[in-house]
């Protein structure tokens, strides 16, 4: 028996060594927070990303320490927010995709931070754009996330639209002039409950690859779009960084197989945001 309840101890404590803000999510181990949803063995966010800036202080003159705490477990409202004082960070701007003086100088665009950004999951909101791949590591790794590999984005897109005619309200935001709230589009969730996985932006996921050259379709397989093929060979090519899903003005060719390795980690784009994974 002393044995037993030996073994039982030590594993209880490395359940909460692997991680301990599991004690603040509802049903404990092996379930999401609830700015997640799980698909397979994953927590991916409900959401496109939103970056926010964290002041030392909220509204009352408090120190912000349990804001950032719920951002951390996932438990975060813009509520919160709002009474933290947060500032969110280049939401998105307009069809001409603005990036003009997006992110601060203490979180540049090569991820070398001084002051830290958050990433955050929530409702009806604008997504942030703009962020760089580094950037939106950063982001993710500070609210105790990462970007998804690109095989975890697959997983947890299953049974989004695969858009025909953009409907204006309830369909994935794929035929407009503009980025919407997250989670506007009510019909545009995956199978495991993400949204706007497909239009609205393109998402970074963590893959890298060699600079794609060329741009092939997937055949009968799939109209959507297929920006990964080649690989560029020119000396001050850097490799290329995956995103997923196509944009708000992708129509037909935005859906669940759209890829694109076609830029660098260093764009800064007005059509790309991000989602994080646990």
């Amino acid at each position: 028996m002393k044995a037993t309840h030996g073994v039982a101890t030590i594993l209880a404590g490395l359940s909460v060594a692997v991680n301990p803000a599991w004690a603040a999510w509802p049903g404990g181990v092996g379930t999401c927070p609830i700015d997640a949803v799980k698909a397979g063995s994953v927590c991916i966010d409900k959401y496109e990303a939103s970056v926010w800036q964290v002041p030392a202080t909220n509204t009352a003159g408090n120190s912000n320490a349990k804001l950032i705490a719920k951002i951390k477990n996932g438990t975060a409202t813009l509520a919160n927010l709002t009474f933290g004082g947060a500032t969110q960070i280049s939401p998105f701007i307009d069809e001409n995709l603005s990036c003009s003086g997006a992110f601060p100088a203490t979180f540049p665009n090569n991820g070398q931070w001084t002051a830290p950004l958050y990433a955050v999951s929530i409702p009806g909101v604008l997504p942030t754009v703009c962020a760089t791949w580094f950037q939106a590591q950063q982001a993710c790794g500070h609210s105790r996330k990462r970007l998804p590999s690109n095989a975890e984005w697959q997983l947890a897109v299953a049974g989004t639209q695969d858009p025909g005619p953009d409907n204006g309200t309830t369909d994935c935001n794929t035929a407009s002039h503009a980025a919407v709230n997250t989670g506007s589009r009510s019909g545009c969730v995956s199978s495991w409950g993400a949204f706007d996985m497909v239009g609205n932006l393109w998402e970074w996921v963590a893959d890298w690859a060699p600079l794609s050259t060329a741009f092939p379709s997937w055949g009968g397989f799939s109209n959507d779009s297929q920006w990964f093929a080649g690989a560029s060979t020119t000396a001050n090519h850097g490799p290329g960084a995956l995103f997923r899903g196509g944009p708000f003005y992708g129509g037909t060719a935005a859906g669940p197989l759209a890829v694109s390795g076609s830029d660098q980690p260093t764009l800064s784009s007005g059509a790309v945001g991000f989602r994080c994974a646990r």
